[in-house]
């Protein structure tokens, strides 16, 4: 798994002044919590977090923390809802061979047969793994499944070292007949667009 160092600086200053301050330093604010030990409210360079941030799971080396550093897990990011910048973030400490429960991206490889189509209902997966060594995805290989075939969480192959923490029977994917969702999708579209015909019956001719 990719590991970043990064700097923190201790914050003083709270409420929504005092973030929008240190936000327009370049800075993120955030809270480093875990292990029993009160939450330690700091700021991080807001580039170099962003790039981190890019990589599902980073573990965090927060250094500049009484003199020394701690590894730390992105829990829970803010993003601005319209531009996309870093508002917040809750950092998790971790200890190295400490088991953490994470979420993986499930990446799918290899062609679905003739005629079918993926629905995929989740893309992600929990799973529990050491907290310096947790994978960035779990890949799965649809080739070979027919139609109609469903793939569970307990049908994943998980890397070495990782455990599943989700629901064993909760459905990941199927593999569907195509031509019977175009068959699907052909009367919902022919009653939407006379939907939108009726409605522009009854307007004024444009001058």
């Amino acid at each position: 798994m990719s590991e970043v160092r990064i700097a923190a600086e201790p914050r003083t200053e709270f409420g929504k002044g005092a973030a929008r301050r240190t936000r327009r330093a370049g800075r993120v604010p955030a809270v480093l919590y875990g292990h029993g030990t009160d939450p330690q409210h700091i700021s991080l360079p807001g580039h170099e977090l962003m790039l981190a941030l890019k990589t599902p799971n980073v573990l965090l080396t927060i250094e500049g923390l009484n003199g020394g550093a701690e590894l730390a897990l992105p829990k829970d990011v803010q993003r601005d809802p319209i531009k996309g910048f870093l508002e917040h973030i809750d950092l998790l400490l971790v200890k190295r061979g400490e088991k953490v429960v994470v979420s993986l991206p499930i990446q799918l490889v290899g062609d679905v047969v003739a005629g079918g189509q993926v629905a995929q209902t989740e893309v992600e997966i929990s799973v529990e793994a050491e907290a310096t060594h947790i994978p960035e995805s779990v890949e799965f290989d649809i080739s070979g499944l027919e139609i109609d075939s469903q793939v569970l969480a307990k049908d994943l192959r998980l890397p070495s070292g990782t455990t599943l923490a989700a629901d064993e029977d909760v459905l990941i994917l199927q593999i569907t007949d195509a031509s019977v969702s175009a068959e699907r999708e052909e009367p919902a579209e022919a009653a939407e667009a006379a939907g939108e015909g009726a409605e522009g019956e009854g307007e004024a001719p444009a001058e």
